[in-house]
């Protein structure tokens, strides 16, 4: 049983919220409600739901896997009087007017799917009767929940897959900001790739930002220019695959399949998928059910790995799916001795790291560099 606090993906955050869960077992969606009386019951047809977004719809990442959550809802309830989407929501007070907007617009339901912290809490505490959700938040109240992803269990196959095709043993990371979200994939990659080329290193080039093909491009060409001959990364858009095909190099990719970008380089990505849960909530909503919940998407349900790139050996995929296979069932790999960059033990040998403390990881293990 763990107190979840300080979780983040697109920033440092503190969680307020006190209680206990057990969200260890990979392969599962698990959550957590809170004892708050449901919100009253909606008809269909008086129902507004709102989803406002850090990035465009059309970035084919992180954004778009929301939007197709969105045209779920749409799908499965189609006398809703509104759906509201805004795209390219700013870290500022602009997304506080955003979300008021919403309010104002007769929202009863609202998703921030990229954590806008307190510019969003403002809002949710002057609109009682409204429920929010933050993707990747860090407060829950009375009608505010959070979900996310527990993506460094798929990261990890991958990284074993990266440390079977890397001839150099020299990886490299297109970094978004120095986050939580971040520290774990990179961590997670390193000591996948590690298990089986325990000299491997990972390079990292933060251009901080999600969503800016320009700067992951520069970026995977530094990289590749520095002797890097995979490259993974966590951004919104196929800017370093491009390199990576170019360049004749390996590229695993986050979010979605895309590989028509880079065909001949692509050897998988992280998958996300909120349409099942997008809809379970508004459900929730409309029958009186809902109350805030803490969620976390398990490898399996809703994040994993995508199928196999076309040039990726069999072998090399049946290699990492056995480490897949092994963590579905019950394994972790992110268990100590574990060392920090500066050669700091932050694990214990045999010491087992917690959901808490992969969500909150804000450090870089051996081999990382850049970060």
């Amino acid at each position: 049983m763990i107190d979840l606090r300080n979780l983040s993906r697109r920033g440092f955050l503190n969680m307020a919220a006190a209680g206990s869960a057990s969200l260890m077992l990979p392969g599962a969606l698990t959550s957590r409600a809170f004892a708050a009386t449901p919100l009253a019951a909606i008809k269909e047809e008086d129902a507004v739901i709102g989803f406002g977004h850090v990035g465009p719809i059309t970035d084919e990442g992180w954004t778009w896997s929301h939007h197709q959550g969105l045209l779920a809802v749409k799908e499965a309830f189609p006398n809703l009087k509104k759906v509201l989407e805004v795209e390219n929501i700013p870290y500022s007070a602009d997304a506080t007017r955003t979300y008021r907007q919403f309010v104002s617009e007769g929202a009863n339901m609202i998703f921030d799917t990229s954590s806008n912290g307190d510019f969003l809490h403002e809002v949710v505490r002057r609109a009682p009767e409204v429920a929010f959700m933050e993707c990747n938040g860090h407060v829950t109240m009375d009608n505010l929940g959070w979900y996310y992803l527990a993506h460094w269990y798929p990261t990890y196959v991958l990284g074993v897959a990266a440390g079977h095709l890397s001839k150099t043993g020299k990886l490299g990371y297109v970094a978004s900001f120095p986050v939580a979200s971040v520290y774990a994939s990179t961590n997670a990659f390193l000591m996948g790739a590690r298990t089986v080329n325990p000299e491997a290193t990972l390079q990292t080039i933060v251009i901080n930002s999600w969503f800016d093909p320009q700067a992951a491009t520069q970026a995977g060409t530094a990289l590749i220019d520095n002797g890097c001959d995979f490259l993974f990364g966590i951004m919104d858009e196929a800017g370093y695959l491009q390199v990576a095909e170019k360049r004749g190099v390996w590229a695993a990719m986050w979010n979605t399949d895309i590989r028509r970008y880079g065909p001949n380089s692509y050897v998988s990505s992280i998958i996300i998928d909120f349409k099942d849960f997008y809809v379970d909530q508004v459900r929730k909503r409309l029958a009186g059910e809902w109350v805030p919940t803490e969620n976390l998407f398990e490898m399996g349900k809703g994040v994993d790995r995508d199928v196999w790139g076309e040039k990726v050996p069999a072998e090399v995929g049946k290699a990492a799916d056995e480490v897949r296979a092994k963590i579905m069932g019950g394994w972790s790999p992110f268990e100590g001795e574990l060392k920090d960059s500066k050669g700091n033990v932050k694990v214990a040998a045999g010491q087992r790291m917690t959901e808490l403390e992969l969500y909150n990881w804000d450090w870089s293990v051996e081999g990382v560099t850049g970060l």
